[in-house]
């Protein structure tokens, strides 16, 4: 009796001892702690700043951002078809090459048709000063607007302006994109769209010889006397 006592409690012992190496081997070991787990602070995950690079705010007006013209002086001027009223009331075309063509001629641009500054001063100096200007071998002065023709003989109507200057229309924006005159106004409320720069420039035979380019709808140098003074 006493020996099968003895083998019991011999048994149970070595259960007990084993359940608790089992259950021992299911813990960290001692040396390892949960704080030391945990993700540090300065993590080798952490992006280095040298590659953190932060990029120029964007512009949302191409107005504030200054842009160069595809066309400079001692550039032939592209070809292009403008349309414009005569006279008469009739819808003609023409081209840059015809009014240029073996000519000294004078082409000025607006923004727009009726807005203040061109309807004020730009389009009006023009005509104000043409006959010093031809008198100085001007043979064509010439306004191109990106509008369409008809609103171009409206415009040509309501100022009470006869012919001295042509009315030009580049409805389609075709030579203002050719000599990379485009003024982008579609972030404005007024809901011009793409538009000309405001420009004047002197060609003879089609070769530009003066450019006059104003930033943006600016007008500070493109003015008749400013042609006159380099005739």
């Amino acid at each position: 009796m006493a020996a099968s006592l003895s083998i019991s409690r011999l048994l149970t012992t070595t259960s007990a001892t084993a359940t608790a190496a089992a259950a021992s081997s299911l813990l960290p070991p001692k040396s390892l702690s949960f704080a030391s787990l945990a993700v540090p602070r300065r993590s080798s995950l952490a992006i280095p700043r040298r590659l953190v690079r932060l990029g120029k705010p964007l512009r949302l007006s191409t107005a504030a951002t200054p842009t160069r013209a595809a066309i400079s002086v001692g550039d032939k001027l592209p070809d292009a078809s403008l349309s414009y009223f005569d006279p008469a009331g009739e819808l003609q075309t023409t081209t840059v090459s015809a009014l240029t063509a073996g000519k000294k001629s004078i082409l000025f641009a607006v923004p727009g048709a009726f807005t203040p500054t061109c309807s004020q001063k730009h389009l009006p100096g023009f005509v104000e000063k043409a006959g010093e200007l031809k008198a100085k071998g001007v043979d064509t002065i010439a306004c191109i607007s990106v509008n369409d023709a008809f609103v171009m003989r409206a415009w040509k109507e309501s100022l009470g302006i006869g012919d001295a200057v042509m009315l030009l229309s580049d409805g389609n924006g075709n030579f203002t994109r050719a000599i990379g005159c485009e003024l982008d106004l579609t972030d404005q409320p007024v809901g011009l769209g793409v538009r000309s720069r405001r420009y004047a420039l002197l060609a003879e035979d089609g070769v530009v010889k003066v450019l006059n380019l104003e930033e943006g709808g600016a007008f500070t140098f493109s003015g008749a006397e400013d042609m006159l003074k380099v005739l």
